[in-house]
């Protein structure tokens, strides 16, 4: 009588440390031996999405198949907090800031012209992965109101007519890093 075996933790748990790096299966496998190892779940998501810029479906497998937590719930954890990104987000971040003093000075409408320039509503990516727009309540330059933030560059004084401008000058920046990294 042929018995066939059915149990693929091995290779499951295998496949799932190459999904993470070495250092955060460590830190996983650290938390695992800790009391209360589901506790550490949001800090090892931390860890993963300051890795991978965000949180993929392989590497929210990888946590729960490695903390022994269901896949439902690193989930959950993963869509609850706003912080937790579950897609990729793009070479720049434009957040367009849209507190009181921002919004009474028209980032409404420095808003709309980002996402007609680029063709995306506020929370998504370009398709060629070069630009992801956010908005954000307040950045702490009320004084340079509206502002924009393209990564940590802090634009202020923005207006509608401004945005092609900024938007061309950062695709040309990203065309001269591409040069510098073929030579």
């Amino acid at each position: 009588m042929d018995v066939k075996v059915t149990d693929n933790r091995d290779e499951v748990f295998s496949k799932s440390k190459e999904a993470l790096t070495p250092e955060i299966v460590a830190f996983i496998e650290d938390c695992t031996q800790k009391q209360h190892p589901n506790s550490h779940l949001i800090n090892v998501l931390h860890k993963v999405q300051g890795h991978f810029g965000y949180l993929g479906k392989e590497q929210l497998d990888a946590v729960a198949q490695l903390l022994q937590v269901p896949t439902a719930k690193v989930t959950g954890v993963a869509t609850f907090y706003h912080f937790f990104r579950l897609e990729p987000r793009g070479r720049f971040v434009i957040n367009i800031c849209l507190g009181t003093a921002c919004y009474v000075k028209g980032a409404e409408r420095v808003c709309e012209r980002l996402c007609d320039e680029l063709g995306i509503h506020v929370g998504e990516t370009t398709p060629d992965g070069m630009f992801s727009l956010e908005g954000t309540r307040c950045v702490g330059t009320c004084g340079l109101a509206p502002v924009v933030l393209v990564n940590d560059t802090v634009f202020g004084e923005v207006t509608p007519d401004q945005i092609p401008a900024l938007i061309e000058s950062h695709i040309k920046k990203a065309q001269a890093m591409e040069k510098e990294s073929v030579v």
